[in-house]
């Protein structure tokens, strides 16, 4: 027969994990599937990650390059996009020709990115509007500008995630905005089939644990 005192530890370890999980969710990490190619190549849909809340609350701020996790306050039913940071606080932000340039204040001129993360049919490939060729972005205080790595097929920055048409919206976002930073990308992993093969790009997958594309490092 079970003891009183079994029975109050019992309930004693399930409250301690559920405040270690609850703590880890809360300040540490917390897993997420993607839902879109808005990043394709470096995520596919469906695969899952871990995002990491611990970074930029206590270590740092969010980087050139980092890979995000954020709110766009554009949809219901879209509370969470994915989207890589390419402009800072006060940057200054080129599109022209099909190029992104980011501007160099210790070279006093545009620097093109090497963006050495985008498929084939996305580098060199990203336009303004098809109706305009070239345009400068100029990031306020506290903001960022975003953009996604599948950038012939999603909407980001340069369209105010497609909402310029309303009047208070803007093509940045705000640091409060920012949730998560990319930790840890796990694959897209098929129970029924027990592989990793992604059923709508018939590709493996493979996790990519710490070698995460995270980030890059624009050199500029």
């Amino acid at each position: 027969m079970i003891s009183k005192k079994e029975i109050i530890d019992f309930f004693k370890d399930i409250i301690v994990i559920l405040l270690v999980v609850f703590v880890i969710r809360t300040f540490f990490i917390l897993p997420f599937q993607i839902n879109w190619q808005s990043m394709y190549t470096s995520y596919y849909d469906g695969e899952f990650i871990i995002v990491d809340r611990f970074s930029y609350r206590f270590l740092h701020k969010p980087n050139r390059g980092d890979v995000i996790v954020f709110k766009p306050h554009v949809s219901q039913e879209k509370q969470y996009f994915l989207k890589r940071i390419i402009g800072l606080p006060w940057d200054k932000i080129k599109i022209e020709w099909w190029k992104v340039y980011v501007f160099s204040k210790s070279k006093n001129k545009f620097i093109e990115l090497d963006e050495k993360y985008l498929s084939q049919e996305n580098n060199k490939a990203t336009y303004v509007s098809w109706d305009k060729w070239s345009h400068i972005y100029e990031v306020p205080e506290d903001s960022y500008f975003v953009m996604w790595d599948n950038r012939n097929h999603s909407t980001d920055s340069r369209a105010c995630f497609s909402s310029c048409y309303i009047d208070w919206s803007t093509n940045f976002i705000k640091t409060d905005d920012i949730t998560w930073k990319l930790f840890l990308d796990l694959w897209y992993f098929r129970i029924s089939k027990f592989d990793f093969v992604h059923p709508a790009l018939w590709i493996i997958t493979k996790p990519k644990w710490f070698n995460t594309s995270s980030e890059y490092d624009y050199w500029i």
